[in-house]
């Protein structure tokens, strides 16, 4: 009787541990089964390739895209989930060789504004026929170094011109001692050269700035009205002196994005130049129109007009069709070359229509906001702005609004 209760224990004595075994196996099993409840290694280089500031192209051994970040698009590394040839060239040799190389990844075509201008990459290889390409903007570094080279350039050949002028002044000043009309005279001469050397060094400042010296202010939505407004404000003063009466269409509601100080500043500019090359009692007028997307302000003026030989240099630093007129009204030969930097950071453009002795066309043409450009022109007659009403020559007198001339 005793061995088969033996047995009989014995057998339940297994089944138990058997029974255990199994449900501690199963809780073992299904907790190493349980998913992570951070992200995994994979997570945080994915995160790490999508954040980083340089662009990233995997590649593999036929040149497809593999995986980049949204900075290679920005860079123009990638468009259309494709390399730059460039790029896919260069990964072919690496895959052979094993050998990192360098190489330039500018954009060959400028997309205007601030896009970068100056990529420069990098391709490594990661085994197995996979490639990695990276590539940083260089651009700011390229502007900074081109603006110091032009800015001394231009402070050895132009401000010597008035910084010597005044020192002659000064010495015919002390010559004439004497003389109290003479001392006077000498002393005006003086005034007017330190006035054009302070004019001089603040454009050559702002102009350094466009050109990439300084990071540029954040854009915002700008009024056309409100621009055209205080544009015409500063050039009032010019407007008494020379004579002449400037007339603009109606407020047009129209807006863009970008910088309202630059703006009014080119436009300043293209004003005062108008003023500058017109005689007294011939018409100049500001108009405002949309064109495929872009704002356009326009200003006309019966000057003396521009040669078609001389119009691509006319956004020339210093360049003057007419050195004796510019002279003589204090200009610097820069204030185009302003309005030309001011619209390219715009992603916009200048452009230029003349004809000698019919007068010249400015257009300043910057990418319409959103909301604005749908708007369309009214075409109200001209509010006259410092005197009697007048209008925009008409293509047919030899002027066209939609192009734009004098330096």
């Amino acid at each position: 009787m005793a061995a088969p209760v033996y047995l009989a224990l014995s057998f339940g004595t297994l089944l138990i541990g058997l029974f255990v075994g199994f449900l501690f196996g199963r809780s073992r099993s299904s907790g190493t089964g349980r998913a992570p409840t951070g992200p995994t290694v994979a997570d945080l280089v994915q995160r790490i390739i999508q954040s980083t500031h340089t662009g990233v192209v995997v590649l593999n051994r036929f040149g497809d895209v593999v995986i980049h970040n949204p900075r290679a698009e920005e860079l123009g590394l990638v468009r259309n989930n494709r390399v730059d040839d460039r790029a896919r060239k260069a990964a072919e040799l690496v895959v052979e060789t094993g050998d990192p190389v360098e190489i330039d990844l500018s954009p060959l075509e400028s997309r205007g504004g601030r896009t970068p201008e100056a990529v420069l990459g990098e391709v490594r290889p990661l085994g197995d026929g996979f490639t990695a390409v990276d590539a940083d903007d260089q651009s700011d570094a390229v502007r900074l170094e081109a603006t110091r080279r032009d800015f001394v350039a231009n402070v050895s050949h132009e401000l010597k011109t008035p910084v010597g002028a005044m020192a002659l002044l000064a010495e015919a000043v002390l010559d004439a001692a004497d003389d109290p009309v003479e001392v006077r005279r000498f002393t005006t001469k003086i005034l007017h050269e330190g006035n054009r050397l302070g004019t001089l060094v603040t454009e050559l400042i702002a102009l350094s700035r466009l050109q990439g010296a300084e990071r540029l202010p954040e854009m915002n939505t700008v009024e056309v009205d409100a621009v055209v407004r205080e544009a015409m404000g500063r050039a009032r003063l010019v407007m008494e002196s020379t004579g002449i009466e400037v007339a603009t269409d109606d407020d047009s509601g129209l807006l863009v994005e970008g910088d309202r100080t630059l703006l009014v500043t080119a436009l300043s500019n293209l004003l005062e130049n108008a003023l500058a090359y017109s005689s007294a009692g011939s018409p100049v007028s500001v108009s405002r129109s949309v064109d495929k997307g872009f704002v356009e302000i326009a200003v006309t003026d019966r000057g003396i007009g521009i040669a078609e030989e001389e119009q691509q240099r006319v956004f020339e630093r210093f360049y003057r069709v007419d050195r004796a007129r510019s002279r003589a009204t204090g200009g610097t030969g820069l204030g185009l070359a302003i309005v030309k930097h001011v619209a390219a950071n715009h992603g916009g453009e200048v452009r230029l229509w003349s004809k000698p002795g019919l007068g010249s066309t400015f257009t300043l043409r910057i990418p319409a906001h959103l909301a604005a450009a749908e708007v369309a022109t009214n075409g109200a007659e001209p509010t006259l702005v410092g005197g009697r009403a007048t209008t925009a020559p008409s293509k047919s007198d030899g002027a066209a609004t939609d192009h734009g001339g004098m330096a």
